[in-house]
């Protein structure tokens, strides 16, 4: 805590109290004017940046949910959902473990007890497999 000040006179005590409220009216307008150039009104802004403000409720619900060897992997899209429960279980495995834990086809190889070329090559035709289904399901440009 600051010392009190002694006044000798009732003008010096005038005099202290109209400084103590012009600082704090230089304060709270320099406030304001920070407030201003920093800070935007909801309705000035524009569509895309209030669309960066809102947020999406996800639900488990919401996706299919597909398991291997104690990984889950959530797809939203129904479309892409069906065109994955389409591919085999050892399939939809090693696309799991290589999309969900970023496996190498070695390390999917010695989980499942295959070759890292077999995984290899099943991996990139399981992946030439979806997107040929997708292809066909979704229109051109479409979601």
């Amino acid at each position: 805590m600051g010392t009190i000040p002694r006044f000798n006179s009732p003008g010096q005590f005038d005099h202290f109290c109209k400084l103590v409220l012009r600082n704090e009216a230089i304060n709270y307008a320099q406030e304001l004017k920070r407030r201003r150039d920093h800070e935007t009104v909801f309705s000035a802004l524009p569509q895309a940046e209030m669309d960066k403000l809102s947020a999406t409720d996800r639900y488990p619900s919401d996706s299919y949910v597909f398991s291997s060897y104690g990984c889950d992997l959530p797809i939203e899209n129904e479309l892409v959902a069906e065109a994955f429960a389409s591919l085999s279980l050892r399939d939809q495995s090693i696309l799991i473990l290589h999309c969900v834990l970023d496996l190498t086809d070695k390390e999917i190889g010695w989980v499942m007890g295959l070759s890292r070329s077999a995984v290899q090559k099943r991996r990139t035709g399981t992946l030439k497999v979806l997107r040929s289904k997708l292809t066909a399901l979704v229109p051109e440009g479409g979601d």
